[in-house]
């Protein structure tokens, strides 16, 4: 038997792989705003669909028409 193939550790495997806070992401990170809002089940639909179609994602989406607007 190959005495390699199953090395067991002690300890806490979240210990290894902590995630950043989100201090620690926000120090490097722009200064962001999150957007949430609500819109009809089917409005949501035709977006999912045109995300898609298109092979972007609907922040994608939103935040490519963003900044198309005027100042």
């Amino acid at each position: 038997m190959n005495k390699n193939r199953n090395k067991l550790s002690a300890g806490r495997p979240s210990e290894r792989n902590k995630a950043l806070t989100f201090a620690q992401l926000s120090d490097d990170a722009p200064d962001m705003k999150r957007v949430n809002f609500q819109i009809s089940a089917e409005l949501h639909a035709k977006l999912k669909v045109y995300s898609a179609k298109t092979g972007k994602s609907v922040k994608e989406l939103l935040t490519d028409y963003i900044v198309t607007l005027p100042d």
